[in-house]
């Protein structure tokens, strides 16, 4: 089916929004996408928060948002704004407001923006279950909206911008009973307060849809996009902040936050975004930055690009709005099971067939032994002529010497498919404009003969890519091959893939295993978040039964990325996850700091999940699939969880990792293994600018 949250999924359209203006700053419509952060330091101090404040905009925030947890805090908004002046700093300040609509009032008064939390506004959660009729249920909604009015007519009286900001891990009970923890409900809380503001004639709107839990956030904002569709009746609607909140640090909080953002940036969804990040909010501009202008340069490449010709009435997945995994019949690659119920499988390319087998395979096994517990699944080698082709036997034998019997795939063109020795579990022929099907079928027919499992690799651009699906599946039929799997190669590998999925769909083959490539280019961070988009996209949307990576120097790299990866789209947990929130003026103890600790104790303990929150605001909420949660109760004081269950209050902090420790042991999921180090295995503190 269509998907109303995007005109065409299959190319890159930026959506069409209104322009809000925030301050000096424009956002939506033609407007490039702005960068926000948020202070860390307690609201009350001015010269620590305007410090802040001064080092985010010299680092390139845009926009700069405080938090106003109490009346005095967003009293003390105005002397912020005065010091900020008097350096010299003019950045739209925006107050963001959790429980306190007294407070929300003041800081009207002040900032060029608002931001409020429906699920925490006029609502509470306690975890209360209660069963409402239609009536109560509409009564509460009378109520919250008469809680809310107040501060819709002081924004439109002072032309201050507003953000409907709904947190998955803070949803109402009210919501949560009626639409039960989902992506649903977190649009309905938001559009519950945009009736409001609609009903006032209030516009200057900003909307975002933030979890911890990438596949989540994806789907709520899609949903939310196509519910706002549906009331602008073909105009431009809201702009869109994005976000994934409670992302963690370092690597893995960056491949998080690249899925959830990344997967919605190549839809042409989003307007201004934060990354949020366990570190120094300065730490999130360069992230930040770097996935908002990938996303203008393909916008801008892709703005005039010709639709490809796919059936629209087809869809890449059959639910846009939800995770299913693509079914897919399971093929045998050497002994190992790709497809089906197997998980997705980890592939190297490791480029041309070295010429120093033994030296080549040595060095392979020395950098995978580094990774404990992860495993290089599968392993791809190119040979392009003759003289490569002779070196394959050599090589399979010295990685089988050495221990590293993985199944070997060869990529070779179509002339040298009848020489393909043995050692081949799976050969990857190209699909090209230029190959004729009679030539395909006849390499199908020649690898059915020997049994080799095929690989059709398509090349081409975005318009040709149905064609070649096609052309791929009749040379399949007429050679006669049973097992085999498809991949595509291309810059816009989220919409090539798509293609491919949908395509196969329509074809009556939608069961065919999928392979997801990505070659490593640029510099640290750019490689970073460029894997993590085209895979993680693809991945949340439940496509891809392998991943196969190249062009890294270090195998151990590319292989330990792959589930990094697939570990953010919450598909093989192989480490500690952690679920941690960005510093802000609430927190009550230093999250970076904390966090580290905790990893230094834990980050051995594979596919156990610890929540790290700095507050209460998300924090029992966000951690709902955590196992064991760590929250701030007070200054100086923790509160331990065992998932959503209080097990130890107000402890002090210089004892609640060790006690943390303890939980773990008390509920069967300690593993001894090495606690130093364990860090460094699950992400750790390290810092990519």
């Amino acid at each position: 089916m269509t998907s109303s949250y995007v005109s065409n999924p299959y190319r890159i359209q930026r959506r069409r929004t209104r322009e809000v203006s925030v301050g000096d700053v424009a956002v939506g419509g033609h407007n490039p996408i702005r960068i926000q952060s948020m202070t860390i330091a307690d609201t009350r101090d001015t010269q620590a928060t305007a410090n802040e404040v001064e080092q985010l905009v010299e680092a390139g925030c845009e926009i700069v948002r405080v938090t106003a947890p109490s009346i005095r805090d967003a009293e003390n908004l105005r002397e912020i704004k005065d010091e900020l002046r008097r350096r010299g700093v003019r950045v739209p300040l925006v107050a963001d407001i959790h429980f306190t609509p007294n407070a929300a009032l003041i800081a009207a008064e002040i900032v060029e923006k608002v931001r409020v939390n429906p699920g925490n506004f006029a609502d509470r959660k306690r975890f209360e279950v209660r069963e409402y009729s239609d009536a109560e249920y509409a009564e509460e909604v009378v109520r919250v909206a008469e809680r809310f009015r107040p501060l819709v007519l002081r924004c439109k009286e002072r032309g201050v911008a507003m953000r409907i900001g709904t947190n998955h891990g803070s949803l109402s009970d009210r919501i949560l009973n009626r639409y039960g923890d989902t992506p649903l409900g977190m649009v309905e809380s938001a559009l519950e307060f945009l009736d409001v503001c609609e009903d006032e004639g209030f516009y200057d709107l900003l909307f975002s849809m933030k979890a911890s839990n990438a596949r989540v956030a994806i789907h709520a904002y899609r949903l939310l996009v196509a519910r706002l569709a549906e009331r602008a009746g073909g105009g431009p609607s809201y702009p869109l902040h994005l976000g994934v909140t409670e992302a963690g640090d370092g690597e893995d909080g960056r491949i998080k936050s690249a899925i959830g953002i990344g997967a919605l940036l190549e839809d042409g969804i989003g307007d201004t975004l934060r990354v949020s990040l366990t570190e120094d909010s300065v730490k999130e501009i360069p992230v930040a930055e770097a996935l908002a202008r990938r996303a203008e340069a393909r916008w801008a490449e892709d703005a005039e690009a010709p639709d490809p010709a796919i059936e629209l009435s087809v869809g890449f997945v059959p639910d846009p709005y939800s995770h299913s995994r693509r079914r897919t019949k399971p093929v045998s690659l050497g002994g190992l099971a790709v497809g089906g119920a197997e998980p997705v499988r980890v592939e190297l390319d490791l480029g041309e067939v070295p010429d120093d087998a033994a030296g080549a395979a040595a060095r392979l096994a020395t950098s995978l032994a580094g990774l404990p517990g992860l495993e290089c699944e599968g392993l791809l080698v190119h040979a392009e002529d003759s003289a490569a082709l002779e070196r394959v036997s050599p090589f399979a034998g010295a990685l089988r010497e050495l221990g590293l019997e993985r199944p070997l795939a060869l990529s070779v063109p179509h002339e040298l498919v009848a020489r393909v020795p043995a050692e081949a579990a799976r050969v990857a022929l190209p699909v090209r404009p230029r190959d004729p099907v009679e030539l395909l079928a006849a390499c199908s027919s020649e690898l059915a003969r020997s049994g080799h499992t095929l690989e059709w690799c398509l090349t081409g651009p975005l318009a040709i890519l149905p064609d070649l699906v096609d052309r791929a599946l009749r040379a399949t039929s007429e050679g006669g091959a049973t097992g085999f799997v498809l991949s595509v190669d291309s810059l816009r590998a989220v919409h090539a893939t798509r293609i491919l999925a949908s395509r196969l769909r329509a074809r009556g083959a939608g069961d065919v295993p999928i392979v997801l490539c990505h070659r490593r280019s640029g510099d640290e961070l750019t490689g970073l978040i460029s894997a993590a988009v085209d895979l993680g996209a693809l991945l949340c949307d439940g496509i891809g039964d392998v991943l196969r990576l190249s062009g890294f120097a270090e195998p151990a790299s590319g292989v330990d990325l792959a589930y990094r990866i697939l570990q953010g789209a919450r598909l093989r947990t192989t480490r500690t996850e952690y679920i941690s929130c960005p510093s802000c003026g609430r927190t009550l103890f230093d999250l970076a700091k904390t966090t580290a600790r905790i990893k230094e104790k834990t980050g051995h303990l594979k596919g156990v999940k610890i929540a790290v929150m700095g507050c209460i605001v998300n924090g029992p909420g966000e951690m709902a699939d955590a196992d064991f949660g760590y929250v701030g109760s007070g200054p100086g004081r923790v509160t331990l969880y065992v998932g959503k269950e209080i097990v130890a209050r107000n402890l002090p902090e210089d004892q609640a990792p060790d006690r943390l420790v303890e939980l773990v042991r008390e509920q069967g999921r300690w593993i001894e293994g090495s606690e130093s180090g364990g860090a460094e295995r699950s992400g750790g503190t390290e810092t990519l600018d």
